[in-house]
């Protein structure tokens, strides 16, 4: 099918602007509806991350500009964008630290020792400071410049999101011009697509590798390969996009030249070219500090055991969020899986997704991981045709949204 029609766009930027002014005005209100009872002991390691020392142990998460919008990793980034990867207010990880008995102090203290911001990928924190320089040089709370740059970059990068996938599912085979609005109105409406309005990577890495996506399905391989580069600078999953550009190159109908494998490994060498900047520390931090580990069965096979003794002997408040994981893993398992027989590549590239996070040493965030596999949004788009389930999907993702910014909004766990 051709491009989307300029009148599908216009749609679609309107629903996103009601979405972005109707979401970031919610968690305003909730904050002055709402006061939830600190600390947050959803999980066994929650409560010490909320407790009333909190906030002189999170100084970056301390502002009263969309202070609501800044919760748990967003300090991170604040503090790459402002201040770099060796900012000396940030925390760093000893070298007899462990993923069981974390050892950090400020690097300012430890010079030689690794900064937790290398857990973290540069492209969303480089775009902040684009924004965030110019308004702390103005005069302007420079977390609090921060904190807005973020959320204006994820908010740019949710409108990307958006049309990409919309132009995803029109190009699918016997698409209707429904499907590609439905697509982007469910990636909205997603609980954790509330993600893509903190100041967190996700809208930007989704703008990228959906982008990506969208131009391959296309034939735009020059800007496909761009934004695979781009998504990769932004997330680690983004190396997995050489599996859809490989299947591409193995299936076009224009021969297999060497221009277009090149192309087709663009992923590939944009990731060997993190790993030799970034790799090294990179590494230390996840396994050593935050104890992730890629394709580590044992400890991912005792963390969803843990996951299903929880949904069965657990707390109430425990079981609520656990729900939440387990019902967005399925939903999009589920959806991946369907969309196999119609589109081969975008579910091998969600499964390669899978295989990764669900593998990697914990099950945390899960419902948030799954917002980066196409079919969670593609299949639903499809069977949106039906009003029933139209209607009740809506209404299911809504509340799930609704609870997962409220959590947020007070620095609660969500994900």
């Amino acid at each position: 099918m051709g491009p989307l029609a300029g009148g599908q766009v216009r749609t679609i930027v309107l629903v996103w602007l009601g979405w972005a002014l109707l979401l970031v005005g919610f968690q305003g209100f909730v904050q002055d509806r709402f006061q939830l009872v600190h600390p947050d002991r959803t999980l066994d390691w929650t409560a010490t991350w909320t407790n009333g020392d909190a906030a002189s142990r999170h100084p970056y998460l301390q502002t009263p500009i969309l202070g609501g919008h800044a919760a748990w990793d967003s300090e991170f980034y604040i503090s790459i964008a402002l201040h770099g990867y060796e900012d000396p207010g940030m925390k760093a990880a000893a070298p007899t630290s462990t993923a069981d008995a974390e050892v950090a102090g400020y690097k300012k203290d430890h010079p030689k020792w690794v900064s937790l911001n290398h857990a973290f990928f540069p492209g969303y924190p480089l775009a902040m400071s684009v924004i965030a320089r110019p308004l702390a040089a103005s005069g302007m709370n420079a977390v609090g410049a921060a904190t807005i740059a973020g959320v204006i970059v994820s908010l740019l990068g949710a409108l990307g999101a958006m049309i990409a996938i919309a132009d995803l599912a029109f190009t699918q085979d016997s698409a209707d011009e429904g499907d590609a609005l439905r697509a982007a109105l469910y990636l909205a409406l997603w609980p954790a697509a509330m993600f893509m309005a903190q100041v967190y990577s996700e809208a930007l890495f989704l703008a990228f590798s959906f982008g990506a996506l969208a131009f391959l399905k296309r034939g735009a391989w020059t800007w496909a390969a761009a934004l695979a580069v781009a998504a990769v600078f932004t997330r680690a999953t983004g190396v997995l996009l050489v599996i859809p550009f490989g299947l591409a190159w193995l299936g076009g109908s224009k021969g297999r030249s060497a221009g277009g494998a090149l192309l087709a490994l663009t992923p590939a060498f944009a990731y060997l070219a993190w790993r030799v900047l970034f790799g090294a520390d990179f590494d230390f931090v996840e396994t050593k500090y935050f104890g992730r580990y890629p394709f580590d069965l044992g400890a991912s096979w005792n963390a969803w055991a843990d996951v299903f003794d929880t949904l069965s002997t657990g707390t109430p408040l425990a079981k609520s969020y656990w729900w939440i994981e387990f019902f967005g893993t399925i939903a999009g398992l589920t959806t991946t899986i369907l969309l196999l027989r119609r589109d081969p590549p975008l579910a091998f590239y969600g499964l390669a997704i899978f295989a990764v996070v669900l593998t990697s040493g914990a099950a945390l965030g899960m419902h948030r991981y799954v917002l980066s596999v196409p079919a969670l949004f593609l299949v639903p788009a499809t069977m949106g045709r039906s009003a029933a389930f139209d209607r009740v999907w809506s209404l299911a993702c809504s509340l799930g949204l609704a609870v997962l910014a409220i959590s947020f909004s007070f620095g609660f766990w969500a994900g």
